[in-house]
């Protein structure tokens, strides 16, 4: 008997290149069958996703869900994981005076299954209104190691934002002190690199080696992917072929439809897509991953692709590849079930800029650990 049988979708898992028709069992939480034709009747709930793209239950490399504390917070249950994402990344929205709360009261207790970028900053993305890297004291190496290595099992690296606002002058010695702490502990830097002061993208790579994430990678802001005159930088190149990623991370403002299509053009695709979905931009012009994705195939992904790079990809990335991001047998019984749109939808970047595509992607069911979670469509 399987517990629940998804049967009659286009099941597209870019891990195992399956992009056909097919049935997906799960029992005691993980996947147990994946076959052309499965008997519904063995099991005890089944689903008929004729029509609709089933896939690993998508996952989001960076939100932010430190609800009630940072001004970013989102509720990870209600805005995450109906929106189709069974698996999310907290990019930074705590430090290490700050990681104990995002633990206790919303990594452990949510059903979404959570883990988190550590801030380099101890206080994290509390205030709107004071960056936390005006005062580089808030930057320690010491405190960010101590939190990691008591944490090993959520910690993912360490998160750093060096926009004016958020570091002003202090950019190099907070790069220094993150870089300290993820040579340290063995673990990643993600970088939020918009208009740093006195600081161009190119001095940005010089502090990051293999492994490293770029996000915000298609930002239209001082200091892009792009040189003045449309190009992609060299140093981009040489850092992608050394080994550091790049993340789209949409957010309220860090995606520009233009800078996507020239750097794709030019050979630059990003290797994980994900959302940065907050309070912010909940409403628009995120609203949820799927959106974002739909985004990439009006830029001309097609859709294996699209999928690989929000499912296998950052599985990948996290070190859990074969456990989330696939429907392979033994993984984890996670599921989202897409209906694909085809109508003319107004997509638009986060600068205003609008796009008119014939397909989107709207989560029609969610399914985390084997149970059916009510899908939630903004937009």
């Amino acid at each position: 008997m399987y517990d629940l049988a998804v049967t009659g979708g286009t099941v597209v898992d870019p891990a195992q290149r399956l992009n056909e028709r097919m049935d997906v069992a799960i029992t005691g939480g993980s996947v147990s069958e994946v076959a052309p034709r499965l008997d519904a009747g063995r099991a005890a709930r089944a689903i008929d996703a004729t029509g609709m793209v089933v896939c690993p239950g998508l996952v989001d490399l960076h939100v932010h869900i430190y609800e009630g504390v940072s001004h970013y917070g989102i509720n990870a249950d209600e805005h995450v994981l109906r929106s189709g994402v069974t698996t999310a990344v907290d990019a930074g929205s705590a430090g290490a005076s700050t990681f104990s709360g995002l633990r206790r009261y919303v990594i452990d207790v949510s059903d979404t299954r959570l883990f988190a970028f550590l801030n380099i900053s101890g206080m994290g993305m509390i205030s709107e209104s004071v960056g936390e890297l005006e005062e580089i004291r808030w930057a320690d190496p010491a405190a960010a190691i101590k939190v990691c290595e008591a944490n090993r099992d959520l910690i993912l690296g360490i998160k750093i934002r060096i926009s004016r606002k958020l570091a002003g002058p202090n950019v190099a010695p907070a790069l220094r002190n993150a870089r300290e702490a993820a040579d340290a502990t063995g673990l990643p830097v993600m970088v939020h690199p918009n208009d740093a002061q006195d600081f161009s993208l190119d001095d940005v790579l010089a502090y990051l080696k293999a492994g490293d994430i770029v996000t915000h990678c298609f930002h239209g802001m001082a200091g892009g992917i792009l040189t003045s005159d449309g190009h992609v930088r060299e140093s981009v190149r040489r850092a992608v072929d050394n080994g550091v990623l790049l993340d789209v991370g949409h957010g309220q403002g860090s995606f520009d439809f233009d800078v996507a299509e020239r750097a794709m053009a030019e050979g630059v695709v990003p290797h994980t897509i994900s959302s940065d979905l907050h309070v912010y931009n909940l409403h628009g012009p995120v609203f949820d991953l799927a959106t974002t994705v739909s985004k990439f195939l009006l830029l001309g992904l097609d859709l294996p692709d699209a999928l690989r790079r929000c499912t296998a990809s950052p599985a990948e990335v996290m070190g859990m590849k074969g456990q989330i991001g696939t429907l392979a047998p033994g993984a984890a019984g996670d599921l989202t079930i897409l209906r694909i749109e085809e109508t003319p939808y107004a997509f638009v970047d986060s600068y205003g800029k609008e796009r008119r595509g014939e397909l989107r992607l709207v989560p029609a069911t969610v399914i985390k650990a084997g149970k059916e979670v009510p899908a939630v469509v903004r937009g």
